[in-house]
């Protein structure tokens, strides 16, 4: 028997009146009413009130004991007076009237911020004193809800024949798409692992090595940027490959892993799988963004060629689109989407509101011939009290202000349907895309297959040349990237080549994989939901941090550990190095 506790505190029911119990906990509150003290006692399970009177020394001590210290007590249960049950927890009915009493961690400390407030607290201040803030019964709601989400997510992908397979953390430095974490090597000086960015080398010699179907729930470690749906430094995610198998396969497979989740574990609609397939060339059309969030139903439209015969000047030359919405709006409106679009950095934000006679009203309307005036009710769909919106810039920047407009459109008129969870596919992304320097670069996964294979690299111009790789997006959210590998040695080669590497820099940089490819590579393909984003949607979290037991802040520090810190001379020799840093 535990000497601790018989119960838990959220346990104990009507069923239990009479029964004789040991409970242990944290002491959430005290209420002394003089005589009698009433003390909330809390576990993970949950809050029982406990009761002392008609001892006066038992009455003193409990009256005293300073709040979140931990402590055992022996007692009775009763029931509680109707009139004072507490319908908010499980234990309300009930009340622990207490024999003995024992403090088992007394806090000494003042407590940095009160544990169950509504106040808002600094981030940096909860993030110190972590297993503090994880008392929260929010945060201690999404730890539980975490781990149940793992379980279900292991469950789905066994019961699909998936094998889980562990992947090494110490492995080779490889061009992944963002900065590698490196680990110096004390046995071999001057050499240095990488934490993985991802799985992606094993996880594809996994399909070499004949594993039919494998996962993981896989830490990876990227040194980059933190972003409210992003944590620097390290993160989880359901990685898994399938060989022999298509785009559509994975799909297949994937789709209803990831609406059971949302199904089980929300109470918001689920936009039934199939998801919708949407191409990126479409998908920054008509959304501005590779990442569209579907429950807003506004949609971008192309009108370039129709403004290039106009007399507007400014849209002279440039890449145009429209957002059209219902009804006319204010001249407030427009000032504040105005002031929404300079603080973009855009130079401005032209409209036309469409009038009874369907002639226009607004500031570019004496630019547009009149004979052109009915050809943009038709391209746009307009009706009467219709407002249209324009955007025009390069086509990058076009693309990215009105996907940005068509965002902030759709809050300001409440079109947003925040009840629902929308995922869709975005496919054929383009293979290559120009880098800063001008050069040709990988525009998504280096491993990915080319649409077309060989003859493609070796016939089209690399930025026609689109990939068999697909990200997942649910409202707006990024939620995985995957892709068909290239598994054939020639195609790797001359993908690589495009891409500024030499035969000699693949085999170096990825020599296993290389190696492995010509001892007969079955096709294979995969994706990996990040675990952390799905969380954060389905708790409604606001950040990825919030689901995370212990992460990193946005300067990617540990505040409670101190990480990252300093380490003393004697480690640093015994790993070769030494730092050129001024103190």
């Amino acid at each position: 028997m535990n000497e601790y506790r018989t119960h838990n505190c959220g346990e104990l029911r009507i069923s239990d009146v009479s029964k004789s119990v040991r409970i242990a906990g944290w002491v959430e509150t005290i209420r002394d009413l003089g005589g009698v003290v009433f003390l909330d006692i809390r576990d993970q399970y949950g809050i029982t009130q406990v009761v002392a009177s008609g001892n006066e020394e038992l009455v003193d001590f409990a009256s005293r004991i300073p709040l979140e210290s931990t402590i055992t007590l022996y007692g009775t249960v009763r029931k509680r007076d109707e009139e004072t049950y507490n319908p908010n927890i499980e234990t309300g009915e009930v009340e622990v009237f207490i024999e003995t009493i024992e403090i088992l961690g007394k806090r000494t400390k003042y407590l940095p911020f009160e544990i169950n407030t509504k106040q808002d607290i600094r981030e940096d201040l909860r993030l110190q004193y972590r297993y503090l803030d994880l008392r929260n019964e929010r945060l201690k709601n999404n730890l539980l809800l975490r781990a149940k989400i793992l379980q279900f997510l292991r469950s789905q992908m066994i019961d699909q024949g998936f094998l889980e397979v562990q992947t090494p953390v110490l492995t080779s430095s490889s061009p992944e798409g963002a900065r590698d974490y490196l680990v110096p090597s004390r046995v071999h000086p001057g050499k240095f692992y990488a934490l993985p960015q991802a799985p992606q080398q094993f996880k594809q010699l996994l399909m070499v090595s004949g594993i039919d179907k494998y996962f993981q729930i896989a830490p990876c470690f990227r040194d980059e940027d933190a972003r409210a749906d992003r944590a620097p430094g390290e993160f989880y995610q359901l990685d898994m490959e399938m060989s022999f198998a298509t785009q559509e396969d994975v799909f297949s497979a994937i789709e209803p892993v990831m609406y059971n989740t949302f199904k089980t574990f929300s109470n918001k609609e689920i936009a039934e799988y199939p998801f919708p397939r949407i191409t990126y060339k479409d998908a920054m059309l008509q959304y501005g963004t590779d990442k569209p969030d579907l429950r807003n139903p506004l949609i971008i439209i192309d009108v370039t060629d129709f403004f290039s015969r106009c007399t507007f000047k400014p849209f002279h030359n440039k890449t145009v689109r429209a957002i059209k919405i219902e009804g006319h709006q204010s001249k407030g409106f427009h000032e504040k989407m105005l002031s929404f679009a300079t603080s973009i950095g855009m130079g401005g934000l032209g409209y036309l509101e469409v009038q009874e006679d369907l002639s226009y009203k607004g500031p570019i309307d004496k630019f547009i011939p009149d004979d052109m005036k009915k050809e943009l009710l038709e391209l746009a769909n307009l009706k009467v009290n219709d407002t249209i919106f324009f955007i025009a810039d390069n086509e990058q920047r076009a693309n990215s202000f009105a996907g940005q407009i068509r965002t902030e459109l759709g809050k300001r008129l409440n079109l947003i349907e925040e009840n629902k969870f929308c995922f869709c596919w975005i496919i054929d992304f383009p293979m290559y895309e120009l880098g800063d320097d001008g050069k040709l670069a990988f525009s998504h996964n280096p491993f990915s297959m080319p649409q077309g294979g060989l003859d493609a690299l070796n016939t089209k111009d690399p930025l026609d040349i689109l990939a068999y790789q697909y990200d997942i997006v649910c409202n707006g959210i990024e939620l995985s990237s995957g892709a068909v590998r290239n598994h054939d040695i020639n195609i790797m080669e001359r993908a690589f080549e495009l891409g500024g590497y030499t035969k000699e820099q693949v085999e170096e940089r990825f020599g296993a994989l290389y190696t492995a490819f010509q001892y007969g590579a079955p096709p294979h393909a995969g994706i990996a939901p990040g675990v952390d984003r799905m969380i954060m949607l389905l708790t409604g979290e606001e950040t990825i941090r919030e689901v995370i037991a212990f992460p990193l802040n946005s300067k990617a520090q540990d505040l409670m550990m101190g990480a990252p810190g300093k380490v003393g001379h004697s480690q640093l020799r015994d790993v070769h190095i030494k730092l050129d840093v001024k103190e």
